[in-house]
């Protein structure tokens, strides 16, 4: 017996079960750059669910027409349903002011590829505004949602949701933000991920924040940090000061049911140009995984066997 298939025997028969209407997925990158170490760490976990970022340091939209078929073929494979991709639809590093043809043009790589993989949900976020010469509030308010409102209907018209998170971006950090953005597009097209551990980088209180935003979050992120000087230290989920399990058991309060996805940010963090999980990220991704498992589980009063 493969020692992979050992150690996924082993965790299977005495693994922690989520809540209810609960599923726990990652995202794959997060524990290796490429697709085979993407799902060792799912096996070995014995999670059936995966977010999708980047394959061998590509983002899914830009990967060819074979390398993509490869992705889906051994997904398939695994066994491993795809719950969200994470586009770079703008994001961190497309201000306000930067082509909107690249957003579009992504949106309408992955739509295809979505419905392959079998998943409607795409991760975006709201446009930071232009560094070196910013519009005013009012303008890139209303270029932000007016972008948003041409993207949400074309997601609209493939089937798709676009997953607006708490991180970067006009609407990212801001409860009456993000509702207005939710209220002035306007379409089913366009829900919330929440990110539990970005408050830290972005100055805010992730659980305050969640208290406002709750019934509109379909996708749970699930990370946690704590402050030192400047900087976020990122932390195994419950030993941050993110609140993580307040967050989880409001969310489980108010009937949420979905998945709460890893993104550990212990070696990789895309926006600081860090995106090599290491030798070791298969094996620290499954810890933080069971970091979660045990979490949730005191969230139900489950005991470890």
């Amino acid at each position: 017996m493969r020692a992979d298939t050992a150690a996924r025997s082993a965790a299977d028969a005495s693994r922690l079960q989520p809540p209810p209407g609960i599923r726990f997925a990652g995202i794959g990158d997060e524990a290796a750059p490429d697709l085979a170490g993407q799902i060792r760490a799912h096996r070995l976990l014995g999670w059936s669910t995966v977010e999708l970022r980047d394959i061998d340091g590509t983002a899914l939209a830009d990967l060819d027409d074979a390398a993509f078929d490869r992705v889906a073929g051994a997904l398939r494979e695994a066994r491993l349903d795809v719950v969200c991709v994470d586009s770079r639809i703008a994001n961190w590093a497309r201000p306000i002011t930067g082509d909107f043809g690249l957003d579009r043009g992504e949106l309408e790589r992955l739509a295809p590829r979505c419905a392959a993989l079998g998943t409607r949900h795409i991760r975006v976020m709201s446009y930071p505004n232009d560094p070196a010469t910013p519009l005013d509030e009012p303008e890139w308010a209303r270029l932000v949602v007016d972008r948003m409102s041409r993207l949400a209907q074309q997601a609209e018209d493939h089937g798709l949701i676009l997953l607006h998170e708490n991180c970067a971006g006009w609407a990212g950090a801001d409860a009456a933000r993000a509702l207005r953005l939710l209220a002035e597009v306007d379409s089913p097209a366009l829900r919330l991920v929440f990110d539990t551990g970005n408050g830290v980088a972005y100055g805010y209180e992730a659980y305050d924040l969640l208290t406002e935003l709750v019934p509109w979050v379909d996708h749970i992120q699930v990370k946690d940090a704590r402050a030192e000087g400047d900087e976020a230290v990122y932390t195994l989920p419950g030993e941050g000061s993110c609140r993580v399990a307040d967050c989880l058991r409001l969310l489980l309060d108010h009937g949420y049911t979905g998945t709460w996805s890893i993104e550990p940010h212990r070696a990789v963090r895309p926006h600081e140009g860090r995106t090599d999980a290491g030798q070791d990220g298969v094996t620290e991704f499954v810890r933080y995984g069971r970091a979660l498992e045990a979490l949730a589980a005191g969230l139900t009063g489950q005991v470890a066997p």
